[in-house]
Formats: C-alpha cells, structure tokens, sequence
C-alpha cells in the first residue's frame, strides 16, 4: 500500500454505479494538471480491493450504491483507513439527508452530481469538482492550499460582480443594528455546529455563507435549528434580520444584507460565481460592511481559497470587528489565512472560543 508525495498529482478514485457518471468525473477532473483519476469503482467492495493495493489521496464517493450503501461505506474506511472523501450527492431528499450525514461521519466536502446540459454548467461543475478535490486534499495537512486562490480551472470574480464597492461608512447601521455575519468552507459544516450551539437564544441576529450546493442548505439549517437554541432557517429573499435567528444562505445563490427602515432583510440574488463561488463570503461580507458598518462583527472560519478575506477587510475598514479561526483549530487554513495577511482580521481564535467572543461584542453592544 502506497500514497503519493505532497508535489505529485492528488491520486483521486471514484466510486460510482454509473459508467457514465464515472467517466464524466473523470473528464472533468483530467483538466487539472494537478489531479490525476487513478481508479474507479463501480461499488465499495471494488473500491474496497483496489484501496487494498493502492490508497488514494482523495475518494470521490457517490452515496446511492449498490451491495454496500455510501454511508456505510465511509464509516468503515474512516474507522480503518481515514482518507479525505469527497460526497458526490443528488439532489434527493434523501440524498440531501445522507451528505449531512457524511459530513458528520468525516466526509470533508460535498457537491452536488455535475448538470452537463450547457457549456457553462459543465464550466461550473469543472470548478467545483477540481476545488472540492484540492480542498479535500488539503485537510491531511500534506498538501498546503494555494495562496490566495482555490486550486483548478475557470474564472474568478470578484465581488464587484454582483455588489458595487462603495467608500467605508462606519456609522452605516441603524441605532439598533447590531448583526454578525460568519463564512465557512471546508470543514465549516461542523465548525458552525461548534459556533452556534454556544450561543444564547437572544443573541444579535446571525448572517452565514457556508459554501454547499443547492438544496443542501435547507437540510443543513434544519439540523443546525435542531441543535442550537437561537431559530435556523434558510434565508429567502426579503427575509428580516432578527435577534435570536440565524439566516443561512441558499446554496448556489448569493446573499446579501439590506437596510429597511429601521431594520435589516436579506436579498437572495442568482449571478457569476464570486471568488469561485455561489454563495460567496465576499459578497455577504461587503453587505455587511455597506449595511451596517461598526455595528456588525464578521467571523471568517476553516476553509479553502480566499473568498471572504477582502471582504472582512471591507468590513474593518467600516469599523466593525473581525474574528478569523486559528490554523490549529481549521481543518483547512486557507480563508482565515489570506483574511489575516490581507490585514482584515482584529483577533485570532480558536473554534472554541469564537462564540465566547461573540457574546463578549454582544454583551458591549448593548452598553
């Protein structure tokens, strides 16, 4: 049993029932010079034999198998050999259900099953295929993430494309316009369950991009409002910014905060791809600093790429306060990394104090 050097290709292996799925993942990852298709499977006992001879850097693990289901498959290979697992789901109820299973069982990422039907969804499931696979890759600690960028192909916009930059104004908010605003990649699934279960049900409205697929984040916020004793739902467009609740983003929009009269709603808006990614943190982030300015604190936590770390510098600029999670406790430190060497951050925490931190703003708000 072998594994690759940290400068040789990511080995990926896919298992997957379908030939036609498996060689469509294959083509879209063959276009990165830096990840190589060394195996598939049709089913986890293929996977099992070829694991046996050949371990990958990273499985890409579709969840609907035969002989032996997904889940149960990852549980295994996580008790005997741990190994980055991307899920690559439908986008099933069920489905939707069994990825935040996944994530929980140590799955490091998941993406939706790739739509082919234009040129430009087979773009977009490229970048997100390539960038899931790099970030997987990165959580051993093996690989380190590419500066400023997640890793693979396809453009990479900046905010501006959906959200004009305007000058700093730090007493943009409302008299009573407290409001914090969180972002999250890689490893944030289980970092906000850490975050957010912490908090008072009174606590100062929450605002969260945390990057998974379309209707996956209806999921995620159920079971987030399970666990946590503020309200958390799945923003839509118009929602109000309240105390006590927490507002996720939809998966494969963006969303940004909006003044309305003496308050907050959200705007839920489709467009581009913004720092590679729909939602994207720097596009809530710089709502966030237009919108409410020194009345907000911005948390960027563990995740891959940049996205997110222009935008809490935007919100610095506007006076509010930054938090960014600390390398020892991210299960990638790519985001909160590039916040901090952009200059955007105030405090380094770990994942277990970052909620004490909110409170701390909270509680001085209100003097």
């Amino acid at each position: 049993m072998t594994m690759s050097h940290a400068s040789d290709p990511i080995r990926v292996m896919i298992v997957d029932d379908s030939a036609a799925a498996r060689s469509a993942l294959s083509r879209l990852l063959s276009v990165d010079p830096d990840i190589a298709v060394t195996a598939t499977a049709a089913d986890a006992f293929q996977a099992a034999e070829k694991m046996r001879q050949r371990l990958p850097d990273v499985l890409v693990l579709d969840l609907a198998l035969p002989r032996m289901d997904g889940l149960t498959f990852l549980r295994r290979i996580m008790a005997q050999h741990p190994i980055p697992v991307v899920i690559c789901s439908s986008f099933t109820a069920k489905g939707s259900e069994n990825a935040m299973k996944a994530l929980s069982f140590g799955a490091a990422e998941v993406i939706a099953k790739p739509k082919m039907g234009s040129e430009e969804q087979r773009a977009e499931a490229q970048m997100r295929l390539c960038d899931a696979v790099t970030a997987a890759a990165a959580t051993t600690g093996r690989r380190k993430p590419k500066a400023s960028a997640a890793a693979g192909p396809g453009p990479k916009l900046t905010a501006d494309a959906i959200l004009p930059p305007l000058p700093p104004r730090a007493n943009a908010a409302p008299p009573n316009g407290q409001v914090i605003a969180i972002g999250a990649s890689t490893g944030g699934t289980e970092a906000l369950v850490t975050v957010l279960s912490a908090l008072p049900k009174d606590i100062p409205p929450i605002v969260v991009v945390q990057h998974m697929p379309e209707h996956f984040t209806q999921t995620f916020a159920r079971r987030l409002d399970g666990l946590c004793r503020p309200t958390v739902l799945e923003a839509r467009n118009g929602d109000r910014v309240q105390r006590g609740t927490v507002l996720i983003a939809p998966g494969n929009q963006h969303m940004m905060l909006r003044r309305n009269g003496a308050g907050y709603i959200t705007e839920v808006v489709r467009g581009p791809c913004v720092s590679r990614h729909r939602p994207s943190v720097d596009v809530l982030f710089r709502s966030v600093a237009q919108a409410a300015g020194n009345k907000a604190i911005g948390a960027i936590l563990t995740g891959m790429g940049d996205d997110g770390a222009r935008g809490l510098r935007e919100m610095k600029d506007a006076g509010a306060t930054t938090i960014a999670q600390d390398e020892q406790s991210c299960v990638v430190f790519g985001m909160p990394k590039e916040a901090i060497r952009l200059g955007g951050v105030d405090q380094v925490k770990s994942l277990g104090r970052i909620a004490g931190e909110l409170q701390s703003w909270a509680a001085r708000q209100e003097r």
